[in-house]
């Protein structure tokens, strides 16, 4: 089989250390902050030159978690309760030939640092914490949006987000501005759709806190937070 070389270019600075709890898609949590560092080969402040006239910008990286020799044509995507197999390129899944995500994110600044070069601020990633990441495309709206498009099994499957209760005094104990991040990520139900044990106790490893909650009727429940 033929081969490639790619480049790793940068990589992500994220609140998520472990895959459960990242948003199913990009822009699902806008209120989730993080900053794209580049590799020092391309640290140079002339590659970003413009970069800050565009609103969003697309990530190419890649499942570092996901990375395996083999693969399968078919996968069960979570969406459909995990037992309904789709063709692997009918699906977003993380388990494929090259082991390859795309991302929209919006960009909020390009700041030029004196020792990391060019940094990216970016809402809404759904990459975990040192993604690395092969390329950075401005996202252009009169190409890249089609309103009327129809996304198959997506379509039908439908969002699942819940109720978030979150107790005053456990809410405290996260950093001011990481709480609507956290909201946000809980409300869009981490648990695997095949999951609704409502006894089951759920652990979410968020900017460095342990959030452990359980989920019943459409309420999430926070029932403890506390430092990893």
């Amino acid at each position: 089989m033929e081969e490639h070389k790619i480049k790793v270019i940068a990589r992500i600075h994220s609140d998520f250390d472990e895959k459960f709890g990242i948003p199913r898609q990009s822009g699902l949590a806008q209120s989730l902050k993080a900053t794209i560092v580049f590799e020092p080969e391309f640290r140079n402040p002339e590659a970003v030159r413009g970069l800050e006239d565009y609103s969003h910008i697309w990530l190419i990286w890649q499942f570092s978690k996901a990375v395996r020799d083999d693969w399968s044509p078919t996968v069960r995507p979570p969406r459909l309760g995990g037992n309904t197999r789709m063709g692997v390129f009918a699906t977003r899944s993380p388990f494929r030939p090259n082991s390859m995500g795309l991302s929209s994110v919006k960009l909020d600044k390009v700041e030029i640092d004196p020792e990391l070069g060019p940094v990216l601020h970016v809402s809404g990633a759904d990459l975990l914490n040192g993604t690395p990441i092969y390329d950075v495309k401005p996202y252009v709206k009169y190409a890249d949006s089609h309103p009327d498009a129809q996304s198959g099994f997506a379509d039908t499957a439908g969002e699942r987000r819940v109720e978030v209760e979150f107790p005053d005094d456990l809410l405290r104990r996260v950093a001011e501005d990481k709480r609507a991040a956290l909201i946000e990520v809980l409300e869009n139900d981490p648990r695997p759709s095949y999951q609704s044990d409502s006894e089951r106790i759920y652990g979410l490893a968020f900017a460095g806190l342990n959030v452990k909650f359980t989920v019943n009727e459409g309420v999430l429940y926070v029932i403890d937070c506390e430092k990893k």
